[in-house]
């Protein structure tokens, strides 16, 4: 039989931003759209990082493991004007650069193994560097469960 490729499940629907979006705006759309992640795109639609619901949470409360490891008591109206002061930083100060991608004719499970490799929920999937789509690990269960028991 025929491999199951990337681009039989990837979603080209994909939210994206840029580095200069404040946390706010990221934030918001995350929310809105149930997503756990956006990749962050150029002028060119090429792709230059990604950023995830737990970058904006570990931007946000970066010392709290650290109080919690010290005993320390954190102080929470302190740490309400940090959430919000961080919230006109940009996606720029917290996206993760390397961003491990795949290609629409890469084999669905070749991704799928990357995803877990890297512990990731999504990847961007590219072409020439240019960001065609999104993969997510349901995606992937969908396509397998559809190719598996839809085609008998």
């Amino acid at each position: 039989g025929k491999f199951m490729l990337v681009k039989d499940a990837m979603s080209t629907e994909v939210k994206t931003c840029s580095q200069t979006d404040s946390i706010k705006d990221i934030a918001t759309i995350m929310c809105f759209n149930e997503v756990s992640g956006l990749p962050v795109i150029d002028e060119d639609n090429q792709i230059i990082g990604i950023v995830s619901e737990k970058d904006v949470l570990s931007s946000m409360f970066p010392d709290m493991q650290d109080m919690l490891d010290t005993g320390g008591q954190p102080d929470f109206e302190d740490m309400e004007n940090d959430y919000l002061n961080i919230l006109d930083n940009t996606v720029s100060e917290i996206m993760t650069k390397t961003v491990a991608t795949v290609t629409p004719e890469m084999p669905i499970l070749r991704a799928a193994s990357m995803m877990w490799l890297y512990k990731i929920r999504r990847i961007p999937v590219t072409e020439n560097n240019k960001l065609i789509g999104i993969l997510s690990m349901g995606d992937v269960h969908k396509q397998i469960f559809q190719e598996t028991f839809m085609s008998k």
